[in-house]
């Protein structure tokens, strides 16, 4: 019995052998590459497979996903002699299990060295500001060398990105003097602009502002000469209306005299020649009203002239006159001998005023 027992055992170890070594289980995204007796067979899919044991075996066991690899940063020589450190990444993919086990042995190793190989082919043409400003540039013609070197070994490169640049440390400080210098001269054009632009508005507002003015003080000038304007063609028209006698002229003529005989600042004036000849009139006129009510009389010892002249001093002499008449003789002479009084200190103000070696004299005008 117990000889039956022991071969039966045997048997079925044998056969749970043979069926565990006869199945494989490959993960989703996973390929194995199998070997008959040493000799490439086949790959397996994802999920459950058989072969035949002892004769197969799995060789390589490959991920087909996508995969990421940095490489170390390398040293890179530019076209103008100056050596950068240049880390690249890598985003590859296994399209051919049996190629990348079988075409290239370490294919990681093979990829890192091609694209050092590759990398200091395209910098070496470039100088170093290209090279910072060229990444896409560089990056296209990386993966169309590796996507045309690693087709064969069942590999395709999806994308190659440059992480990092780092130019010498001399380099980099020299650099940051242009970018400062740069930044400054920006920001001087940018102020330079602003002063330009303010002068501008200020020149433009001034301009406005006396144009302004201008028109304002034109318009005030025109105003002002109209009411003159108006104001003398009223005065004129109520003269005429008012059939005005020469005699109210020379009236208003003394009146006016007193006023320049008052005015400050002046060294130098003139007395019209017209001044006898307007108390002459006034005198005239007085002696006409008087002559209308009473005959005309001469003082005593007095002598007069034809025109009814005045006294020694060029004062007009006034007739006697009752009534009205005289009151207006006496009105006419009082205003005539203020006239006088008022034009002889007027000159002699003038004349203190004048300097001592004769600079100014008042002069009478005939």
């Amino acid at each position: 019995m117990d000889l039956f027992v022991v071969p039966i055992l045997v048997a079925a170890l044998v056969v749970v052998f043979l069926v565990a070594a006869s199945v494989r289980i490959v993960p989703q995204a996973r390929r194995y590459n199998i070997e008959r007796f040493g000799r490439y067979r086949r790959t397996l899919q994802p999920g459950l497979n058989l072969v035949v044991p002892v004769a197969d075996r799995v060789n390589t066991k490959l991920d087909v996903r996508e995969q990421v690899y940095s490489s170390t940063p390398q040293p890179v020589i530019t076209e103008d002699n100056l050596v950068v450190n240049i880390d690249t990444v890598l985003y590859f993919q296994i399209t051919d299990p049996r190629a990348a086990a079988y075409e290239v042995a370490h294919y990681l190793q093979a990829i890192d060295q091609l694209t050092v190989t590759t990398l200091r082919n395209v910098i070496g043409s470039m100088d170093l500001e290209k090279t910072l400003t060229s990444r896409e540039e560089i990056n296209s013609r990386l993966r169309a060398v590796l996507d045309d070197a690693t087709g064969k070994w069942g590999i395709r490169v999806n994308r190659v990105e440059i992480k990092a640049i780092d130019p010498p440390h001399t380099i980099k400080e020299a650099m940051e003097k242009q970018m400062r210098a740069e930044r400054d001269k920006r920001a001087a054009i940018l102020h330079a602009e602003g002063d330009r632009q303010a002068k501008i508005l200020t020149a433009e507002g001034t301009k406005q502002k006396d144009i302004l003015e201008a028109q304002g003080t034109q318009q005030a000038m025109i105003l002002r000469a109209d009411g003159e304007a108006k104001s003398v063609e009223l005065v004129f028209q109520s003269i005429h209306r008012n059939n005005a006698d020469p005699q109210v002229l020379a009236y208003k003529y003394f009146e006016t005299l007193p006023q320049i005989a008052r005015s400050e600042n002046n060294t130098f004036w003139v007395i019209p020649g017209e001044l006898t000849e307007a108390v002459r009139t006034v005198s005239r006129a007085v002696g006409d009203h008087t002559g209308a009510g009473a005959p005309r009389s001469t003082p005593t010892g007095g002598t007069g002239d034809a025109d009814g002249a005045g006294d020694a001093d060029g004062t007009p002499a006034v007739p006697a006159a009752p009534g009205v008449a005289l009151d207006a003789a006496a009105a006419t002479g009082e205003a005539a001998r203020q006239a006088a009084a008022a034009v002889h200190d007027a000159k002699a103000e003038a004349e203190a005023a004048m300097p001592p070696h004769g600079g100014g004299r008042p002069a009478t005008g005939g």
